[in-house]
């Protein structure tokens, strides 16, 4: 049974033991953030943090330069990652297809 992985700061403060559990119990996990997949999780689809905070900032600016909060348009994630680590993949004994490798942002070997 896979398991997916939503976005929680319990679990982005403890993804290093998250993935390593998955691994131990061969179980295929999907999660929220690449860097879970960068710790060796098997695939991750989700918003880029860099670019999240690279907003953040601009906003930050904005209201610091006089902008009133209230009128700054509510925005989402911008961009959006698809990272897959084959050598998570293989030691699950998956093949992950190569049209989902092809649309990877992303592909650690």
């Amino acid at each position: 049974m896979p398991l997916v992985v939503s976005a929680d700061a319990l679990f982005w403060n403890q993804r290093v033991q998250l993935v390593v559990l998955a691994a131990r119990h061969a179980i295929p996990a999907i999660y929220t953030y690449r860097e879970f997949a960068a710790a060796g999780g098997l695939m991750s689809y989700g918003p880029d943090l860099a670019d999240a905070y690279r907003q953040i900032g601009t906003y930050a600016g904005r209201i610091l330069n006089g902008a009133k909060p209230s009128d700054l348009p509510v925005q989402q994630a911008v961009k959006v990652e698809l990272v897959i680590n084959l050598k998570a993949a293989k030691s699950l004994g998956l093949e992950v297809p190569s049209s989902l490798l092809a649309r990877a942002d992303e592909v650690i070997e």
